[in-house]
């Protein structure tokens, strides 16, 4: 039998002077003998290539194994998610018909407790309880100001402006119809149902007004988008950096700008000084003429903000001084909590990033395009993001590309409207090159953080 090659290293010189001591014990042989020794020799040899063979491909097994695994981390690390700034090569026609299905997803809404509205006409506040189908009015009894500011919030407005008893009388109201009441011993919150009741001993109902928002004058268009005209988006700003463009925003208060978290985390105090924040225009050719400047105060963007991932992408901005609301300046509705936005609603995206993915110009007038929401499970499909897209974030786009946000595009508003309000459903995130197929926007979904706003404009 054949040696190892292990063996036949640990042999050494050894095996063959064990060979040649064999020989010189022997006579001499004759002609059989000699080819004997020949063939033994002859088997030897076969059986060294036969270790080397086998080694070389051992060998070369591990260098195919080595570099399929060096390529899927390579791939791994290239297709990790940017905030526009890298794209990716277009998949082919095949690829791109499997995946441009219908987005049959149906979005589960919460358990409906109960549901607040303010009425237009007149600011008194109407409650929808459980399962009943009509709105009530709200006794005034155990009624304060938190729980003025928590409905407030719940409907997307960032501060109660005031709230009041009104005479049922003076409303016109039947004293023996229904009506709720504020729980008893309960802070604020909707998991518990209200009470309801015959009248109200105090015989007064509330009224309250919470902050402006989410409209835009009536005598008011990124990648396939039109130009826009002043005060079409008046909650729209620019954001300058050493006196260049470098992300839009959102005006959501008088002192107050939402943007990305990846636009200005590397660029905070003490830093303040090179920003400046430009509203109530759509051209930047007017940014050294007519348009004054805000200077800023504070930049907070989210402690859990992930540079790689883009996860919890948001930011807020505090001016040094309010801004004067006009026609051309207005701030956006926050979502309310809980506020569903199903695939293939419509929403606007506006910016002044990149007109084409390949081109270094940035258009001087803002641009809009309408894009419809693709439900979370599509988006992260392996034809789409495959799993990158976390509960923070929202996609909207189309299956064949040719309308997106872009580089410049980042920190600006993608809004919705529902009720004649416009909110302020996501700001521009990331995503893998620009309006290419497939490869929709990836959006801040501002709902998930209403919390973390609101905490942040009450402690600064």
């Amino acid at each position: 039998m054949c040696p190892t090659y292990t063996e036949m290293e640990k042999m050494g010189h050894g095996f063959l002077a064990q060979c040649d001591t064999h020989k010189s014990d022997l006579r001499i042989r004759d002609d059989l003998d000699d080819l004997q020794n020949s063939l033994e020799s002859e088997k030897n040899n076969d059986c060294h290539r036969s270790v080397q063979k086998s080694v070389a491909v051992l060998f070369a097994i591990g260098v195919l194994a080595g570099s399929a695994v060096g390529i899927y981390i390579l791939v791994q690390y290239f297709m990790r998610p940017f905030a526009y700034q890298d794209s990716v090569p277009l998949q082919d026609a095949e690829v791109t018909a499997r995946c441009n299905g219908t987005d049959n997803e149906v979005t589960a809404a919460p358990p409906k407790r109960v549901s607040f509205r303010i009425n237009t006409e007149n600011f008194l506040l109407e409650v929808q309880v459980e399962d009943k189908l009509e709105w009530l009015q709200t006794c005034h009894e155990r009624w304060n100001s938190t729980w003025g500011t928590f409905i407030c919030r719940q409907l997307g407005y960032i501060r109660l402006l005031q709230h009041r008893g009104v005479n049922m009388t003076d409303a016109k109201l039947n004293q023996s119809q229904e009506f709720v009441q504020v729980p008893l011993g309960q802070t604020t919150g909707t998991r518990h149902m209200w009470q309801t009741r015959l009248g109200c001993i105090s015989g007064h109902i509330v009224a309250l007004k919470c902050s402006e928002c989410g409209s835009r004058s009536k005598s008011s268009r990124i990648i396939g988008g039109s130009d826009v005209t002043v005060g079409r988006w008046p909650w729209q700003v620019s954001l300058y950096l050493n006196n260049k463009h470098v992300c839009g925003g959102s005006i959501v208060a008088h002192q107050w700008i939402i943007t990305a978290a990846h636009c200005v985390h590397n660029y905070r105090a003490p830093q303040l000084s090179s920003w400046l924040v430009y509203s109530g225009m759509v051209s930047h050719s007017t940014v050294r003429q007519n348009v004054p400047a805000s200077a800023v105060k504070k930049i907070i963007y989210h402690q859990k903000y992930d540079e790689r991932s883009h996860d919890y992408d948001i930011a807020m901005m505090k001016l040094e001084k309010p801004l004067n609301f006009s026609d051309s300046v207005r701030p956006v509705c926050l979502p309310q909590y809980n506020q569903d936005f199903p695939a293939g609603t419509e929403c606007w995206v506006s910016g002044w990033g990149h007109i084409h993915p390949d081109s270094a110009q940035m258009p001087r007038s803002l641009k809009e395009a309408m894009v419809p929401i693709i439900s979370t499970k599509k988006c992260n499909s392996s034809c789409i993001y495959d799993g990158n897209i976390t509960p923070r974030m929202l996609c909207a786009g189309y299956p064949d590309g040719k309308v997106d946000a872009c580089q410049g595009d980042s920190g600006g508003p993608l809004v919705c409207q529902t009720d004649y309000t416009w909110r302020l459903v996501g700001v521009v995130s990331w995503g893998m090159g620009c309006a290419e197929p497939n490869r929709p926007g990836v959006y801040t979904k501002v709902e998930s953080f209403l919390d973390w706003i609101h905490s942040i404009i009450e402690k600064n």
